[in-house]
């Protein structure tokens, strides 16, 4: 994806900038390339961490609600103060509505610079991520079916709440072909997408009828996430880099920088998600909530905030749903990339030095 990214950003700044656009906006039937990627592909990614997030409740680190409060404290902190740090800078203007932006976390790109770090990690301190991180998506999902919904249509949402009904009448009666599950899920979208509720919801519908049984190998939850992992990676989400990062960078910077919006997504990723995130577990773990993981200190959940600013994926998918001026959106892009960047960086200095002095 940083590859992806990188190029993209290289073809929208060089002679092939207005080919390279067009491609994205080719019309293929009643939506251009770009829609299809950010609305059809892309359920396929949310479908994968409606899978993910299944198996964390059933039987990963959200199964005890005593190891799961803490990070649960955690994400609400690293949802609500980025929100506040960016509505501070945008309430009462156009762009408020991109407050969810800087909410979100690329759990990929997290735990990729958490292994950056190698076997020094304590386990708890990825647990704490992981977790953290899936109850992030589990948020941005809520926020992207409440808050970036269009107009609602109800028949098509009756429909498609009808269709997602039957699947779990399949569950129910333990029918573990995914066959059915998957035709039940193509249509839904369909109607879903005609509803004004963002099509993608469909994908974290369907992961919780898909039945999940015990878990193991056999299961057919088990079996598609599995099977959608190398797609996901290699592809949707390379695609989606591609389609979604070509930023014109003509002489703009400055200017794109010091909009408020911008400054909201930066500070947001920046201050806000380690801000949010370091209060409310220390809240929690002051109160007798929660305990401290025995081999973490406060300094791993700071740097494990740093690394919930890693926005990318999610943040650029919202910042889509949240504007509709290009130079708005561009802008977003801009900003999100520096933030994620700088939390990112910021992150691996902070756990390498709390890991060096440690010892």
């Amino acid at each position: 994806m940083i590859f992806c990214t990188i190029l993209s950003i290289i073809l929208a700044n060089s002679f092939l900038q207005e080919s390279y656009q067009s491609f994205f906006t080719t019309k293929l039937g009643n939506h251009d390339i770009r829609h299809w990627i950010n609305d059809g592909l892309m359920t396929i990614f949310f479908l994968l961490i409606g899978l993910e997030l299944e198996r964390e409740i059933y039987i990963g680190e959200l199964s005890n609600i005593k190891d799961a409060l803490l990070p649960l404290f955690a994400a609400i902190g690293g949802m609500l103060a980025p929100a506040l740090v960016y509505l501070s800078m945008n309430f009462g203007s156009e762009s408020q509505s991109g407050a969810g932006i800087p909410m979100a976390t690329d759990i990929a790109f997290a735990l990729g610079i958490l292994s950056l770090l190698g076997n020094k990690v304590p386990t708890s301190l990825k647990v704490f991520l992981t977790a953290l991180a899936v109850m992030d998506d589990l948020g941005a999902i809520l926020i992207i079916a409440f808050f970036y919904s269009k107009e609602i249509d109800s028949a098509g949402l009756i429909i498609s709440l009808g269709i997602f009904g039957l699947l779990l009448i399949l569950n129910r009666l333990k029918v573990v072909n995914l066959i059915p599950y998957l035709i039940g899920g193509v249509v839904m979208w369909y109607y879903m997408l005609h509803s004004g509720i963002h099509a993608t919801i469909t994908g974290i519908l369907l992961a919780f009828a898909i039945p999940f049984g015990s878990g193991d190998e056999k299961s057919p939850s088990y079996i598609l996430q599995h099977q959608l992992h190398v797609p996901v990676a290699f592809f949707i989400l390379p695609i989606f880099a591609l389609a979604n990062t070509a930023i014109p960078l003509s002489g703009n910077i400055h200017d794109a920088l010091a909009q408020n919006y911008s400054l909201g997504i930066i500070l947001g990723l920046i201050v806000g998600k380690p801000l949010g995130i370091f209060l409310f577990s220390f809240a929690a773990i002051s109160l007798g909530i929660c305990k401290m993981p025995y081999d973490m200190r406060y300094k791993s959940i700071l740097g494990a905030g740093m690394l919930g600013g890693i926005g990318f994926t999610m943040s650029i998918f919202i910042a889509l749903l949240a504007f509709d001026q290009e130079s708005m959106i561009n802008h977003s892009k801009l900003a999100i990339l520096i933030g994620s960047a700088i939390s990112g960086t910021l992150a691996y200095i902070t756990i390498q030095y709390d890991l060096v002095h440690k010892r």
